[in-house]
């Protein structure tokens, strides 16, 4: 939610953030998703952050965030992965692998 107290328009999004840590058997800090949150701005739509970090060696972040297209959502959640990975000290030597929306495949009758 903005500042303001307003919502972002758009559609709501989940985006998969995949990294990958520096070395093997390195954890993401407990506080990630508090780090995320920190590095979001207003205007990136993040409404919501998921942490899935098992595996330790392939942790997934799961954005949900506000967004006009699919390409957007994808391009902010990639911006917000960048702002963190660059900007914390616990996350040095992380890389973002992609940031992509899952596809989910429905078994139909």
């Amino acid at each position: 939610m903005l500042a303001t107290g307003k919502r972002k328009e758009g559609v709501m999004y989940l985006v998969h953030s995949h990294l990958r840590p520096p070395t093997q058997g390195c954890g993401l800090p407990p506080d990630v998703r508090a780090l995320v949150y920190g590095c979001a701005r207003p205007e990136d739509g993040v409404e919501h952050v998921s942490v899935h970090g098992d595996p330790p060696s392939a942790p997934v972040l799961g954005f949900f965030l506000l967004a006009d297209s699919l390409a957007q959502a994808e391009a902010n959640t990639a911006t917000v992965c960048a702002r963190l990975l660059g900007s914390r000290p616990e996350l040095a030597g992380w890389t973002l692998l992609r940031a992509e929306a899952p596809l989910i495949v429905i078994d139909g009758p």
